[in-house]
């Protein structure tokens, strides 16, 4: 197989590259030059924002491309009126955030769209980007050809978000920990290389349409995560359960102040972790212990020194110590 990864050296596109790579595919990336591709690919530079920047694209041909662009949406309108005719399949990463808000408790992928979306827009807001560059994506290849993989939360090794690094970085730090409970709450998310391999797979069936790409609600739950963490950091942290109702007293930001968490019986945990993935999982998703992805990125983030490649423009999740001491009723100097 012949694979085109718009991007392909951070965070999904990289774990793209790599599960491509794993299958003996032969891949090409275009990116901005911004960091180093794999020595295996074959490397094109461009800017898909800039005037001619998808020039190094005006030849060649795929079977397919993987596009995780996640801004203004007429990146990706230009990028598949160009490619059409010379690729056979459009996968466009998309987001759950392009179901309007806010999705009942087990929506599946015929709930109703955020609308104002266009697929030749600047940028807009993050739902509106998303729902947009799947218009464009149909509106070129057909719906025969495009797949959406509409992800929801995405862990795991180069994250370049911050959420389960920061968990790992705090609870490596030690000390009282605020676990916002309830510890059996489930949780929905997906392994980058899990969400990899599933579009590969989706080019090797000819699949097409939309995904929600997620592992099953339950999958792990906010204690089996914590606790993972705890366990391969190896720090002596105490985690200090924290009833929902207690942490938004304390005028915590669910999600941004403590990443990956929402209350539970909420509009955003049903949006958040309740999606109906039954379609994704009957076409072959397949998804690692929540063990596996937090030992990986753990030791992914000490081979970098620690530090988390946040990236440009994102403010970094977390919750400010002095808060969290706060919260937990404890001293600070």
């Amino acid at each position: 197989m012949r694979l085109l990864v718009l991007g392909g050296t951070e965070f999904v596109g990289r774990a793209v590259v790599e599960a491509a790579l794993g299958r003996g595919w032969d891949v090409t990336v275009l990116n901005r030059g911004r960091q180093v591709p794999m020595a295996e690919v074959r490397s094109l530079q461009g800017d898909r924002t800039a005037p001619d920047g998808l020039a190094a694209l005006a030849e060649g041909e795929w079977d397919a491309v993987v596009d995780t662009w996640s801004a203004a949406p007429r990146a990706v309108h230009e990028s598949a009126r160009l490619l059409r005719g010379r690729v056979g399949r459009y996968v466009y990463v998309s987001s759950c955030s392009v179901y309007a808000w806010s999705p009942p408790a087990g929506y599946a992928e015929d709930a109703p769209l955020v609308e104002g979306a266009e697929p030749d827009a600047d940028r807009t807001d993050y739902a509106r980007d998303k729902r947009g560059a799947e218009i464009a994506a149909v509106e070129a290849f057909g719906a025969e050809d495009s797949v959406l993989v509409r992800a929801g939360l995405i862990l795991g090794p180069y994250e370049n978000v911050g959420r389960l690094p920061w968990w790992l970085g705090r609870i490596a730090r030690g000390g009282p920990v605020l676990a916002p409970g309830p510890r059996e709450l489930p949780l929905q998310y997906v392994d980058a290389r899990d969400l990899a391999e599933w579009c590969l797979g989706a080019v090797e069936q000819g699949l097409s349409g939309p995904y929600n790409l997620i592992s099953a609600p339950g999958h792990t739950t906010m204690g089996e995560l914590l606790d993972a963490c705890v366990q391969v950091t190896g720090g002596p942290a105490e985690l200090r359960w924290t009833a929902p109702e207690v942490v938004l007293d304390a005028g915590i930001e669910p999600w941004t102040q403590l990443p990956v968490w929402v209350p539970p019986n909420s509009d955003m945990h049903d949006a958040l972790h309740s999606a109906d993935v039954s379609r994704a999982l009957a076409t072959g998703l397949t998804c690692r212990p929540v063990g596996e992805t937090v030992a990986d990125t753990w030791a992914w983030l000490r081979s970098i020194g620690g530090t988390v490649p946040v990236r440009p423009g994102r403010t970094p999740p977390g919750l400010d110590p002095e808060e969290e001491a706060k919260a937990l009723g404890l001293r600070t100097p």
